[in-house]
């Protein structure tokens, strides 16, 4: 049984969808396993104990490189393929791999006309179902027994050592600040983001690393110059496998919809989300649902990329709501 998991996109997507590979791998041991991606999650799959290989498409190389990738694909002699990007693109991959049963999201899932290429399909999901459980329902599908939620992601040692020397000098209790989101209508704002930071280290001590791209070093510096001191700037100065391993160092996230967030509930680490223009519902870091705190505006969600009234729904959320969302965490631990 050779299987290839089709998932080329976000990082937060690719670490939501590693329970199905879990539950793949439970279920039939002894499968070839493969998984398509695009460079940035990649680093999240190589190396993966419950992988067998990972094909990557340099998405820089423009339509030269996807054709080559699609011919890497074909070579894989896969038998099934379970398409969980919803996409054209995605639906093409799974088509190029040439397996003979292509699992794909209904119709009322997916876009761009990518459920004409699966011949599987699984049973409706609706808008309001966390992604997480919608592709573990390629694993219902399937038959496959039901079991834990598990992402399998442990730093090596290397990375470890890594995390230690980069939060050399940092005082527990740990805070990480995911400041970053693909969307700029989803972000919080640098002030609101200084004050909790504030609160939270006056009240518990410790100290806090803010965490993102190199596109949010000047959010970091504006939080950094607001802050009372013992926060250290790593936006931009990690890679995405040292980024794992410093967020399960930490004792708590907060942040809005982004991949390092969705990688700190992964690692097990409580995550307080924060939601505007998309909806936690379907998106809310898996385990931590309950630290949700959803702004309120008539048009949220509205799932826009850039917001055209100054994102009012972000604007709700104050810092007060994370701090009385990180108390709730604190009593039932």
């Amino acid at each position: 049984m050779r299987v290839l998991i089709v998932l080329p996109g976000a990082i937060g997507d690719v670490a939501r969808a590693l329970p199905l590979l879990g539950r793949l791998r439970r279920a039939r041991p002894d499968a070839h396993i493969g998984w398509a991606v695009e460079p940035p999650a990649a680093p999240l799959l190589t190396g993966h104990p419950w992988l067998n290989e990972v094909t990557v498409f340099e998405r820089a190389g423009g339509a030269r490189a996807f054709l080559a990738f699609l011919r890497r694909v074909r070579a894989g002699g896969w038998t099934m393929a379970l398409d969980l990007g919803r996409s054209l693109k995605s639906g093409i991959v799974a088509r190029a791999s040439g397996a003979r049963q292509r699992l794909g999201f209904a119709r009322s899932d997916g876009r761009e006309g990518n459920w004409l290429f699966a011949n599987v399909h699984v049973a409706a999901q609706g808008i309001e179902r966390s992604k997480l459980e919608q592709f573990l329902a390629f694993g219902d599908r399937l038959g496959l027994a039901p079991g834990p939620v598990e992402f399998g992601l442990a730093p090596t040692e290397a990375e470890a050592r890594d995390a230690d020397a980069i939060l050399h000098g940092l005082a527990r209790p740990l805070v990480a600040a995911c400041l970053g989101s693909t969307c700029s209508s989803r972000r919080w704002f640098p002030d609101r983001t200084a004050e909790v930071l504030r609160t939270l280290l006056a009240r518990d001590g410790g100290s806090a690393v803010l965490l993102g791209t190199v596109a949010d070093a000047s959010f970091a510096a504006e939080v950094v110059r607001r802050s009372d001191g013992a926060v250290r700037d790593l936006v931009g100065r990690t890679s995405l496998r040292q980024l794992v391993a410093i967020l399960g160092r930490a004792q708590l996230a907060f942040g809005p919809d982004s991949g390092a967030l969705h990688l700190a509930a992964a690692v097990g680490v409580p995550t307080v989300s924060l939601w505007g223009a998309t909806s936690a519902a379907r998106s809310a870091p898996w385990g931590s649902e309950h630290l949700a705190v959803t702004g309120t505006a008539p048009c949220a969600p509205c799932f826009l990329k850039t917001c055209p009234i100054e994102r009012v729904c972000m604007r709700t959320i104050t810092p007060g709501d994370l701090t009385v969302a990180w108390n709730g965490a604190r009593a039932r631990t």
